[in-house]
């Protein structure tokens, strides 16, 4: 929706995990996105978007602790 056109994209998410309530639950979770964009695409303007695209993440906003990001974004070869 952006103009960046991404090519590949893949994630190492890590979670902590409590026990909360007698219960084992997740307490946090970070992922770590790898963005692949296209040759030529603004590497700067892919990151900036991470922030907005985090904040309208359905799974982000429908549980119950925190998800960090931090994104690594990578230019295709021509």
């Amino acid at each position: 929706r952006a103009g960046v056109h991404v090519v590949a994209y893949e994630d190492e998410a890590i979670g902590v995990m409590n026990i909360r309530d007698g219960r084992l639950r997740f307490s946090e979770v970070t992922l770590r996105p790898r963005v692949t964009i296209a040759a030529g695409a603004d590497q700067k303007r892919a990151l900036e978007l991470h922030e907005p695209a985090h904040a309208d993440c359905y799974v982000a906003n429908s549980v119950n602790f925190p998800v960090r990001h931090e994104p690594t974004i990578v230019v295709a070869s021509p």
